[in-house]
């Protein structure tokens, strides 16, 4: 759908709403059941060469996932009262995303955008996972989270890219510190960290990125910056029936006089009423971390063992109604676990979740995958671009 010049303000929106039971083996597991959810809204009005966006992401996770998050064994991430929060992911903030974007054409094959708010993403890492095409059927975050993509809700950011051609290029300040374990308010800082990104799209169904940043003083329980590198690589494509995506990703974070290391691959296919959907991860952990469930006195050791997780899954589709989507899946995960992590997770951990997942209305068969907020929202993106 292409929007006529000088319309009024359009939405376009998305969202889902997990009801999850979640089972995580090993003697760090247990059963739960959790509603992870998130919706976003993005208000698009177009004058002339220009155009302006209001973008807002909210999240009612802090209640109905609960101030822990839920369970993933061998995540490592933020803290909780004081303690580094592990083998659990956090909720999301109730302010995902608030920002806004101005966005001009400059000729015909170039564009200007500035973007910015109280709380948005840098331009670091791939596209967050909870937009990623690739991760549409996966219901947890990877364990690679902190390495790729936990800037994705940063409180203060201010970015500029220019699109020319085949090539984006983008640059960001923002404020790099994590959010604190209160979900419902905004954790404002300096805007001391910076990142800047590239994106080459070699056709209309591959993108490509390479990113760096420095993140000022992120960790709660830990003193010390972040230099975060990453790159990845990531194919989307829809018909009638359905899409298929898939991304592959390798980001190092060097902080603390070490680098952890991190990889990972997934995909997403839909055809019709049905989808299957799997990713591989090998991702250096903080093992000292993951056996105290202390921060050591003298700070992160040296040894980061990897972990490698393979996640296989599948859903259908057993309801519509005005757009919305209802379907019934899931998902299991397999372990490498390294042997410093055998004694406290077990040598052969297998979890499973079983969930019912509600998919909001939204635009076309794309819905808002592989956006973020800096490239503007162009409503006849298509597919993909």
């Amino acid at each position: 759908m292409k929007p006529e010049q000088g319309a009024g303000w359009r939405l376009m929106q998305d969202g889902v709403v997990f009801g999850l039971f979640n089972h995580q083996g090993g003697p760090r597991g247990g059963d739960e059941f959790v509603v992870p959810n998130w919706w976003m809204g993005v208000w698009t009005r177009d004058r002339g060469p220009n155009q302006f966006s209001l973008n807002a992401m909210l999240s009612l996770d802090a209640g109905s996932v609960g101030k822990s998050g839920y369970g993933e064994i061998f995540q490592v991430g933020e803290a909780l009262d004081g303690k580094p929060l592990i083998d659990r992911q956090h909720p999301h903030d109730l302010f995902m995303q608030l920002a806004a974007s101005w966005r001009r054409s400059i000729g015909t094959r170039t564009f200007l955008t500035i973007a910015g708010g109280p709380s948005g993403e840098p331009t670091l890492g791939p596209v967050a996972f909870i937009h990623r095409a690739s991760a549409a059927g996966l219901v947890m975050a990877p364990l690679g989270h902190h390495t790729f993509d936990s800037t994705h809700v940063s409180f203060g950011v201010v970015t500029a890219a220019v699109e020319r051609g085949r090539f984006t290029f983008e640059a960001s300040v923002f404020n790099g510190r994590e959010p604190d374990d209160e979900r419902w308010d905004f954790d404002f800082g300096a805007l001391d960290s910076f990142a800047g990104r590239i994106w080459f799209r070699p056709s209309e169904a591959w993108e490509v990125q390479v990113s760096s940043g420095k993140i000022r003083e992120p960790e709660e329980l830990v003193e010390g910056d972040v230099v975060r590198t990453t790159t990845s690589a990531s194919f989307f494509r829809t018909d009638e029936r359905g899409f298929k995506a898939f991304t592959g990703g390798y980001g190092v974070n060097a902080a603390h006089g070490e680098h952890r290391h991190g990889l990972f691959g997934e995909f997403t296919v839909e055809r019709g009423a049905n989808s299957m959907f799997g990713r591989a991860e090998w991702q250096q952990t903080e093992t000292d971390v993951l056996v105290a469930g202390e921060v050591p006195a003298e700070g992160h050791a040296e040894d980061a063992s990897p972990v490698s997780a393979f996640t296989i899954g599948a859903a259908r589709n057993i309801a519509s109604w005005r757009g919305f989507d209802g379907a019934l899946g899931a998902q299991v995960v397999f372990y490498r676990v390294p042997d410093a992590l055998t004694e406290t997770h077990g040598e052969h951990p297998v979890s499973f979740q079983v969930f019912f997942r509600l998919r909001l209305p939204s635009a076309g068969p794309a819905r808002m995958w592989n956006m973020r907020m800096s490239q503007g929202h162009r409503m006849d993106m298509g597919a993909h671009r």
